[in-house]
């Protein structure tokens, strides 16, 4: 019975000590795959779940929560979504007026145009914003439109090369709308880790910390172990000696 309730009580602990946290659910295989990775590069336990609806999740020791959280963040994972043509122009059985026809393509296109941009080495997150003035009718000029990108990047990467290309995609992708009235902003994403030697220093944190963190559960394990083996030990020596004096004493009538 002793050594029983010993071993429940380690199981316990074991099980508290291996408390799992959430980082994000509801993503794609890709998704997780990729946000896995990352945390396993940086020396963080990670697991990626698949979930009931078919999607996953991914999950991390409570202990490395809050760096892992601040490493996801600081590349941008997971990646923001964004929504197709066939998304945006699903058939929903409503007639739909010009003018919001031409408003969802702006919009359809504007995503499209976005995600292309996010998908360059180094980029964030993007936003397009165009501006497209109203028809008049009874005039024959159509007035040209206007776009604004916002594009974040990380610390480490030089997009100011890419302007040119960048305004020329967007150009490209939309009507009547002229080179010269596209506005491109770079901006930088603040650097979770500051800088190489606080990153350094992070990382050997990280790498002690995993280990650190596990030398008292892995000592009270130990510890445990030798006072279940003792008790057992004990009360095998102490049955065995109850028999031998059992049948050594002489049977008296």
């Amino acid at each position: 019975m002793f050594g029983r309730n010993i071993g429940w009580l380690l199981m316990c602990f074991l099980l508290s000590g291996c408390e799992q946290k959430v980082l994000h659910s509801g993503l794609t295989e890709n998704e997780a795959n990729e946000m896995v990775a990352l945390l396993y590069i940086n020396n963080l336990d990670a697991a990626k779940i698949e979930t009931k609806d078919g999607l996953f999740r991914v999950d991390t020791e409570k202990p490395s929560f809050s760096r892992a959280v601040a490493i996801l963040q600081r590349e941008g994972l997971p990646r923001e979504r964004f929504e197709s043509l066939g998304d945006v122009f699903t058939k929903d059985g409503f007639v739909s007026s010009p003018l919001e026809e031409r408003a969802r393509l702006n919009y359809a296109l504007s995503q499209e145009i976005a995600k292309t941009i996010a998908n360059i080495d180094g980029v964030m997150m993007a936003r397009v914003h165009l501006a497209v003035p109203e028809r008049q009718i009874l005039s024959d000029k159509i007035e040209p439109s206007s776009a604004s990108v916002f594009v974040k990047h990380k610390p480490e990467i030089d997009l100011s090369s890419q302007v040119g290309k960048i305004k020329s995609m967007v150009v490209t992708a939309f009507e009547n709308l002229p080179y010269e009235n596209v506005t491109i902003g770079l901006f930088t994403a603040e650097e979770v880790l500051i800088d190489s030697a606080t990153s350094s220093t992070l990382l050997a944190q990280n790498s002690g910390t995993n280990s650190s963190s596990l030398q008292p559960l892995l000592l009270i394990v130990i510890a445990l172990g030798g006072i279940l083996l003792i008790a057992a030990s004990v009360y095998f020596y102490l049955r065995n000696r109850a028999r031998i004096k059992t049948v050594e004493t002489p049977h008296v009538e």
